[in-house]
């Protein structure tokens, strides 16, 4: 298990899993959000590859349309 802080908050997660499982398990929608791993806005294309580490800090953004 890898303990990281998402958005401010301390949570495990599986040691093995890449940002996308994270977006998975949240029931995210990828085209609707922005990932900034430990201060860094990270491409969608890497959203597969990237693996999750301990102590990573994952901020996740949702866009929200209003009018």
């Amino acid at each position: 298990m890898a303990k990281i802080q998402l958005n401010g908050k301390s949570i495990k997660i599986n040691s093995n899993s890449c940002i996308k499982d994270l977006i998975k398990k949240f029931k995210l929608k990828e085209n609707k959000i922005a990932i900034e791993l430990n201060g860094v806005i990270l491409p969608k294309k890497f959203y597969s590859a990237k693996k999750i580490k301990d102590k990573d800090n994952i901020e996740i953004v949702q866009f929200i349309g209003g009018g």
